[in-house]
């Protein structure tokens, strides 16, 4: 009986997430930066009226407060926000493409 040999052949790794957003933003441009920042704004506005519907805020402070912990909150998701464009950010260009009815670049890949 032959000793077994692990399974040693290299796997293939992604690229760290901060090498896909770079390739990302010279793809894509600046239609990276307003999907990114479309998702944060909607997770921002949608943390904002979740805590404020749980709280009963009548100061300037309080409303400040509720902005400050809409504001961390959505910092926690900014891993997530992330991931969510890299995903989607393609997928706008699609959408727009077929508005303006452009075809893709001819350098594009299939």
């Amino acid at each position: 009986m032959s000793p077994s040999t692990p399974n040693t052949a290299p796997s293939p790794n992604k690229p760290p997430l901060k090498d896909r957003l770079k390739q990302l933003m010279v793809e894509y441009g600046s239609l990276a930066l307003w999907v990114y920042f479309g998702i944060f704004a909607i997770v921002l506005v949608g943390f904002a009226i979740a805590i404020r519907f749980g709280m009963n805020v009548e100061s300037a402070a309080g409303t400040a407060g509720v902005w400050g912990a809409a504001w961390l909150s959505t910092k926690l998701t900014q891993p997530l926000r992330i991931l969510a464009t890299l995903a989607l950010t393609p997928l706008v260009m699609q959408v727009l493409r077929r508005i303006k009815r452009q075809p893709p670049p001819r350098d594009a890949r299939p």
